[in-house]
């Protein structure tokens, strides 16, 4: 696994209890990050994050998709930490399989509600610290179905597809300073996140990765290790795959 030199930074990252979020918590909490997991779920976290120190990590409730919620962890974590250098927006639900003409109103709005609307609140809390500083480094967890579109996932793909454009455009926004806005596009990994579908539409998603298995959370976090990092000083608005040659863009 790779490894980068983490000392004196603090991260936040959202969905962190469990999953991808979870692993790159873990990870980065390991190469000497303080790291603030923001997460709905702080009951059950995954053993890796009670693994980690107590005096290197915090956990705190917050729904991504309130800003209420959002601004009072921001508070929190501030408090705790200081600061803020490192935020990864990995909190996401993938909302039910069906096709567009049956699916439920309530369900497309809350898979808009926590995908697009949770990183938004979260970049918009964080930047203005990020800017007063003049260093910081965010990456948001799309998908490939962003790119490509999974059918029967429309608000998914929609949701995912947003993301990535949030990311060039903040990316943009931000490139005259020493922050990096970036985002991920993986193929589908065996976490949490599959419980929401169908055994059939997991099949289908792995129909169609040419490597022929899903993708790993450990293989998504030291990607992530990078894009987060120091060394990543000039990468900034770009989307990073991870589709196990899915991807044709």
């Amino acid at each position: 696994m790779n490894s980068y030199d983490y000392s004196g930074k603090v991260a936040v990252v959202t969905g962190g209890a469990n999953g991808i979020g979870a692993a790159v918590a873990e990870r980065m909490a390991r190469s000497g990050a303080r790291v603030a997991i923001w997460d709905m779920d702080i009951a059950t976290p995954e053993a890796k994050i009670t693994a980690i120190a107590e005096a290197s990590r915090i956990l705190v409730q917050v729904d991504v998709s309130d800003a209420d919620s959002v601004g009072a962890a921001l508070a929190h974590t501030e408090k705790e930490f200081g600061k803020i250098d490192i935020l990864v927006n990995s909190a996401g639900i993938a909302g039910p399989t069906s096709t567009l003409a049956e699916y439920p109103l309530e369900m497309w709005r809350k898979v808009q509600q926590v995908n697009v609307d949770g990183t938004f609140l979260c970049c918009k809390a964080v930047v203005p610290g990020m800017m007063a500083r003049n260093f910081g480094r965010i990456v948001n967890v799309a998908s490939v179905a962003g790119k490509e579109g999974n059918p029967n996932a429309s608000a998914y793909s929609a949701s995912k597809a947003a993301v990535i454009a949030l990311t060039k455009s903040l990316g943009k926004e931000l490139a005259g300073q020493d922050i990096a806005v970036n985002c991920v596009t993986p193929a589908t990994a065996q976490t949490r996140i599959l419980d929401q579908m169908s055994e059939e539409f997991i099949a289908y998603m792995l129909s169609k990765i040419p490597r022929g298995r899903f993708v790993t959370v450990d293989e998504i976090t030291s990607m992530i290790m990078w894009m987060a990092s120091v060394e990543n000083s000039f990468t900034t608005g770009s989307a990073f795959d991870l589709s196990g040659g899915r991807a044709t863009y």
